[in-house]
């Protein structure tokens, strides 16, 4: 097993004060999975402030025995080690937090207190040979594949109701050659005590929703909670959309297709933004339904679903910044666009409306919504042709704006009236500048436009058609490589 040097570091300097350390919890799990450990965890029989003695670079400001040492390390997950006192927890009256932590003589006890047995593992790195205990069998269910809860599960999930979610998040994250999966015993406590999440403050349960969702199994964890009874407790707006049928434009009922969706935003590795719309963009629909069968209508369910989206981040404390764009994102997923139909100015209209900085991720979006309609492609003709015109659309048009030199310069600099000379000088200047960007420079372009200023009329309408041509072509050749970007003709 290798452990990062700051690791043992850590380990020896507390081994040679005369104390007892042992490598422990998730990292141990993941060591033992063969995967790469996020953070690194520490627990000894040393008390707080003898860990401060011995690390003066770390603090403490909590009240359940950790202190947190800073190291040097250019490594993000060992920049800091938690180091924390071997502990025994009483009473959890709260649902949340033990009413009280105690000192704990021995490694094994310590063990004892913590929520599944893949993360009830120590491991001591002081002497020759790596020593692990596992006083629960955690290496066993490791192999299995199994989230089995420490002692009696019951007991668990009445101390801190959060560990019912963290199962399904073990489930959601761990993706090895194992199939992963919650031990029946544990799975039919969380049912019993499903109703206690409630007693979860919001933002404990955002945090895990969001690793379930940034998870490659999203959509089966998301499945797993509703099993679980979990989810009626959390978001009961999803599961509203079980077994309400839609139309002739989807092969499945609405629950399944937000799963569906969230399922494909999740395989591409979409941002958390464009999986938490794939999952809510349709959420509406079971509100906004009308009539039966593959006739039935779900109309304005993007405005209802966008209100609903704002009431559940809202509900779950989520910051205000990304509550505004999943719900623009789940508000304009309806877009229509077909290239035949739809000019330009509706297409600024929506990147107007969405806002230039998410359309790719609205599109995204959309993406995910097709594939979790039934149909094959993710990404059509169609689609690429409204990417190719919300680039160009997008694109600063070529145009005197982009000169370091403007018509009243000119009329000062030739002492001229406003006229078409101004304009023939400003498409000349404006060609230099295509053709060489450097030249957009005020001192070049006012000596151009001396030059210029001396020729005559029929010299300057001759150059200034020219101009125009050149910059034509440009723009077209502009366009053509846009077109070409996204494959359409």
């Amino acid at each position: 097993m290798l452990i990062p040097k700051e690791v043992k570091t850590v380990v020896e300097k507390l081994a040679k004060a005369g104390f007892k350390a042992f490598i422990v919890g998730g990292c141990v799990r993941d060591i033992l999975r063969k995967a790469k450990p996020k953070d690194w965890d520490i627990a000894t029989n040393a008390k707080p402030e003898q860990i401060q003695k011995l690390f003066p670079k770390s603090f403490y400001e909590n009240k359940f025995l950790t202190v947190t040492v800073q190291t040097q390390s250019k490594k993000e997950e060992l920049k800091e080690i938690e180091i924390t006192t071997y502990r025994s927890e009483a009473k959890y009256s709260d649902k949340r937090h033990p009413d009280q932590v105690k000192f704990a003589r021995t490694i094994e006890e310590d063990l004892a207190r913590r929520d599944f047995t893949v993360n009830a593992i120590a491991l001591s790195l002081q002497g020759k040979k790596q020593e692990i205990k596992d006083p629960f069998s955690g290496q066993n269910d490791i192999k299995l594949g199994l989230i089995r809860a420490v002692g009696d599960p019951e007991k668990r999930f009445s101390e801190d109701a959060l560990r019912m979610m963290r199962a399904v998040r073990f489930f959601a994250v761990l993706n090895d050659s194992v199939k992963w999966q919650i031990e029946e015993k544990t799975a039919e406590a969380i049912k019993n005590n499903a109703r206690l999440i409630k007693e979860i403050s919001e933002e404990r349960i955002r945090d895990e929703f969001m690793k379930i969702i940034m998870s490659e199994k999203a959509a089966q964890g998301i499945e797993l909670l509703r099993e679980l009874g979990l989810l009626k407790y959390i978001i009961p707006e999803i599961e509203e959309g079980c077994n309400i049928g839609q139309n002739k434009h989807h092969i499945y009922e609405c629950y399944e297709h937000y799963l569906k969706s969230l399922d494909y935003a999740a395989k591409k590795n979409f941002n958390k933004y464009v999986r938490v719309a794939a999952l809510f963009h349709d959420i509406g629909k079971p509100r906004s339904k009308r009539g039966n069968g593959q006739d039935s209508t779900f109309y304005s369910h993007e405005i209802i679903g966008a209100r609903m989206t704002n009431q559940i981040l809202n509900r779950l404390k989520f910051p205000k910044k990304d509550i505004e764009k999943i719900v623009r994102l789940v508000r304009h997923h309806l877009f229509y666009y077909n290239p035949e139909e739809v000019g330009e100015s509706s297409v600024r209209r929506l990147v107007r409306e969405t806002g230039p900085e998410n359309m790719e991720e609205l599109l995204q979006v959309r993406m995910s919504d097709r594939i979790g309609s039934g149909v094959p492609k993710a990404e059509p003709y169609k689609l690429r042709h409204l990417k190719y015109l919300i680039d160009k659309v997008s694109q600063d048009p070529i145009s005197a704006k982009m000169l370091k030199i403007n018509g009243k310069d000119i009329m000062d600099i030739l002492k001229i009236a406003s006229g078409p000379k101004v304009g023939q000088i400003i498409d000349i200047l404006l060609s230099h500048v295509l053709l060489d960007p450097k030249k957009n420079k005020k001192e070049f372009l006012e000596k151009e436009a001396k030059k210029l200023g001396g020729l005559s009329e029929k010299e300057l309408a001759s150059l200034s058609q020219k101009a125009k041509k050149e910059r034509e072509k440009i723009e077209t050749k502009k366009d053509e490589m846009t077109k070409k970007k996204y494959w359409v003709t």
